[in-house]
């Protein structure tokens, strides 16, 4: 073989990658989102229900919104939603909502730390479920009751359909379990679809060179 010979050799090196930008560190969902978000929702819970207190507890005590539909009218909850547990003793209802609350915040707290850069309404779910419970967990512990305030009641063929009364720590929770939800079936879907994540040559252990020469032998 001639001295002069040189055979090719394939390069061993691997481009490098730029990571994506987003709201994220290390991959994983960033704190400080989940902070700003939260406290944005359970201030505007507090001071809505200020707002309550002052505006509705004296005469007239109501104030219509929408005729027919929705109205303002104070009301202190004892209970969970829906009334849940409203004629249970002091001592048995107030440790076991606080329970609860203490146990769904810890749980949002974990998933959020396992949140991935893809999932967008999970990660703005979490934060509003996380602002909601604590604006009423804090409601329990300041009053031993949530204040409510937001009234609908529709009249129809006759009959008066009338929703429990709520408050805006529960729109929150209820928007943040509905993108909870639409996080979940959208990830189902996908799975179901087949899609799978591409992996570059770089990650999958084989040089960039060789991958692009048995692909080129492959077609």
């Amino acid at each position: 073989m001639s001295a002069n010979h040189t055979q090719d050799t394939p390069s061993l090196s691997t481009p490098e990658t730029k990571a994506p930008l987003s709201t994220t560190q290390g991959g994983r969902a960033s704190f400080l989102f989940l902070v700003v978000v939260s406290v944005l929702t359970f201030a505007a819970d507090i001071g809505s229900k200020v707002w309550a207190e002052r505006r509705l507890e004296g005469y007239p005590g109501t104030v219509e919104v929408l005729k027919g539909y929705i109205t303002f009218v104070l009301a202190k909850n004892r209970g969970g939603a829906w009334g849940l547990l409203q004629g249970t003793s002091e001592e048995i209802r107030r440790p076991f909502f606080l329970l609860v609350s203490v146990a769904a915040i810890t749980f949002i707290m974990t998933l959020y730390r396992k949140l991935l850069p893809q999932q967008h309404a999970l990660k703005w779910g979490l934060p509003l479920v996380l602002g909601g419970a604590i604006g009423n967990v804090f409601d329990r512990i300041r009053y031993g009751h949530v204040i409510d305030f937001i009234d609908v009641h529709v009249l129809y063929k006759g009959t008066e359909h009338h929703w429990p009364t709520f408050n805006v720590a529960d729109i929150a929770i209820c928007v943040g379990v509905g993108l909870m939800a639409v996080d979940m079936f959208t990830a189902k879907r996908v799975r179901d679809m087949g899609f799978s994540p591409v992996v570059p040559p770089a990650q999958s252990g084989e040089p960039a060179a060789v991958h692009a020469r048995s692909s080129d032998q492959r077609g």
